[in-house]
């Protein structure tokens, strides 16, 4: 599925109606470079499973956990994570494969941890097209 967005608000959109879909195990693996709308994405998953609290990027904590909604949400930032092996340490597992919705940034770096059935999404800009032009692409 692909989805094109030309602001925040869009973007925010097509991640709260993905929330809206989410089912307890579901892990999204969510692609994108620097700057183009992952947490805003991210920040729409919340709201579509009822997160009213802030969203924040957990870059310096690696995993970030929202219990309020219908389902919880583990949002994983892994771009700091240099080993795979550090995953095991955070308990990656009981998130991966329990009952909540888990968003995982950068999963390249951790592919091989990555669940098979993993919605995958890639979020990519084309300043050509807009500053806030944005192209996500689903995969399931």
């Amino acid at each position: 599925m692909l989805t094109e967005t030309n602001s925040a608000e869009e973007t925010f959109e097509a991640g709260r109606r993905m929330g809206l879909e989410a089912k307890p195990g579901t892990v999204i693996a969510l692609s994108g470079d620097l700057g183009t709308g992952k947490t805003v994405f991210t920040k729409g998953v919340a709201a579509g499973l009822g997160i009213s609290e802030p969203v924040v990027s957990p870059t310096f904590t690696v995993v970030q956990i929202y219990e309020e909604g219908r389902l919880p949400l583990y949002h994983f930032d892994v771009y700091r994570i240099d080993d795979p092996g550090e995953m095991e340490e955070i308990g990656y597992r009981d998130y991966f494969y329990g009952d909540g919705v888990t968003i995982v940034e950068w999963p390249e770096l951790i592919e091989e941890l990555i669940p098979d059935e993993a919605v995958r999404v890639t979020i990519t800009k084309d300043t050509s097209r807009g500053f806030d032009y944005r192209r996500i692409e689903v995969k399931c």
